[in-house]
């Protein structure tokens, strides 16, 4: 019986332990929008950043509901990893870093480069900002699906 319960004693904390291990995730872009619900125009709560470890706790199509040290909520699951992505002192920015993490590199940047396709104009746009609120305002006027 003493058997029985040492057992019991050391698998079971185990157990629980590598269940809770098997939800961590990692935040794997530069920074993302933590969500009130899941749904690009819920509203923001808090934002995580590169690394950040979370708990995942459920999911709803795209979005996953998550718990870091401080806050609950919804984020993008493509902004999750199941590893860590760490810089490795080399230098490089959390943006590269960032996508690094999503298969994009500075030789496969330079491949593309030959081809002719011009960076500048991409940068350029991901640098343009829109309101959530001027976005549901247009997709309403302009009676557009929400697309969430």
């Amino acid at each position: 019986m003493r058997r029985f319960l040492l057992l019991l004693i050391l698998v079971f904390p185990a157990s629980f332990v590598f269940s809770q291990s098997e939800n961590i995730r990692y935040v794997a872009v530069q920074t993302e929008t933590l969500k009130e619900s899941a749904g690009f125009f819920a509203k923001n709560i808090g934002s995580l950043s590169l690394g950040d470890v979370v708990m995942l706790i459920g999911g709803q199509g795209k979005w996953a509901q998550v718990r870091s040290q401080t806050l609950s909520g919804w984020i993008l699951s493509s902004s999750l990893s199941v590893r860590r992505i760490v810089s490795s002192g080399t230098g490089a920015s959390a943006t590269e870093i960032s996508l690094a993490g999503k298969g994009f590199s500075a030789a496969i940047e330079l491949e593309y480069r030959k081809t002719g396709i011009n960076y500048s104009m991409v940068d350029f746009m991901e640098n343009i900002k829109i309101a959530p609120e001027e976005l549901l305002t247009f997709i309403t006027e302009g009676r557009l699906a929400r697309g969430e």
